[in-house]
């Protein structure tokens, strides 16, 4: 089931994070004290676009902020500030699942372009975006950006 996060997820957050992360530190907060952090501020920049996957717990999350404005686009875009899932739970779908959800949520909101960021050596996930359609867009230091046209 996907819901939007609330407040009280936070600690689910930030272990499925650290767990998501293992082996892709570089591209990551590696402190609780960040990670915790980086949720509040994901809630805060677009609260309606911010789910979770749950199975007994949440296993994945993704948040959509459809209030950012891109300086590469000019305009306010669908920004896909982050997604990920629980080890134990990738390869079932479920983030394709959010995926499609944040999709969903950006053409509800009226957005033309959804863009992210991720790291230029997480090939597991620039495979995963290129599924949905998005295209690489050119790096800067160790990040790619990539963006869907919608």
């Amino acid at each position: 089931m996907i819901r939007r996060v609330t407040k009280d997820d936070e600690k689910h957050f930030v272990e499925v994070y650290v767990e998501a992360y293992r082996g892709l530190e570089e591209y990551a907060y590696t402190s609780k004290k960040d990670v915790k952090w980086y949720f509040r501020w994901l809630l805060k920049r677009d609260p309606n676009g911010f789910f979770t996957y749950v199975a007994d717990n949440p296993v994945g999350f993704i948040a959509c902020d459809c209030n950012w404005f891109s300086v590469f686009e000019g305009e306010e875009v669908a920004e896909i500030h982050e997604i990920f899932v629980h080890p134990k739970w990738q390869g079932k779908g479920i983030g394709t699942a959010l995926m499609e959800r944040a999709l969903n949520y950006a053409r509800e909101r009226n957005r033309d372009v959804v863009e992210l960021w991720v790291g230029v050596g997480n090939l597991r996930a620039i495979e995963f975006y290129k599924r949905f359609g998005f295209e690489e867009r050119g790096v800067v230091g160790r990040w790619l950006r990539m963006t869907l046209k919608l």
